[in-house]
C-alpha cells in the first residue's frame, strides 16, 4: 500500500510540475512564423501606438519568444526583437540566408541536395526563401522570382 501511495504522489507531483511549466514549454521551441503582408512594423511594446523599431516585408521569418493577448514578441535572424500583432503573422515555412553577413559573398543554390550537383543560382545574406522539402542537411527552397533549388540548411535561418 505504501508503494502505491508513493507512486500516486510522484505522478501527481509530475503532473503539477508540468502544469506549472506548460506556458513556458510552449515557447521553448521557438515557433517560427512569417510576416503576412508588406510594411509590417515591429514595435517596442505590445501596443499599436508604441515606438516602431523595424519594418518587414511579406514572408520574412520570425521566431516567437512570448505571447501577450493578440501580440507576439518575436526575434529575427539578427536577434532584433519586438512586438507584432498576431494578425500580421502566418504559419509558413520561410527561411532567410544567414551566411556571409557583412561580406559581398553569396551562397550557392544547387540543382540537387549535394555539393557535387550544379550551381543554378546564388543568394546574398538576408534573402528570403520558401521551403519546399528537407533532405538530410539540405533544404529545397523557392525564391519569389521562381528560382527553385537546394541549399545547405546551416546557411539558412528559420527552420
Amino acid at each position: 500500500m505504501k508503494i502505491q501511495s508513493n507512486c500516486i504522489l510522484s505522478n501527481i507531483s509530475l503532473l503539477l510540475l508540468l502544469l506549472v511549466l506548460f506556458p513556458f514549454l510552449e515557447n521553448a521551441y521557438g515557433e517560427i512564423l512569417s510576416i503576412q503582408g508588406d510594411k509590417v512594423i515591429l514595435r517596442s511594446s505590445p501596443d499599436q501606438k508604441s515606438k516602431p523599431l523595424w519594418e518587414y516585408g511579406n514572408g520574412f521569418p520570425l521566431e516567437v519568444l512570448k505571447k501577450q493577448g493578440d501580440w507576439l514578441m518575436v526575434k529575427d535572424y539578427e536577434n532584433d526583437s519586438g512586438w507584432i500583432h498576431r494578425s500580421r503573422l502566418q504559419k509558413s515555412q520561410q527561411v532567410i540566408v544567414r551566411a556571409n553577413k557583412d561580406e559581398n559573398k553569396t551562397i550557392n543554390i544547387r540543382s540537387g541536395p549535394s555539393t557535387s550537383t550544379p550551381i543554378i543560382g546564388n543568394a546574398y545574406y538576408g534573402v528570403v526563401f520558401s521551403v519546399l522539402e528537407k533532405n538530410g542537411l539540405w533544404l529545397q527552397v523557392r525564391h519569389e522570382s521562381g528560382l527553385s533549388g537546394w541549399v545547405k540548411a546551416d546557411l539558412l535561418w528559420g527552420f
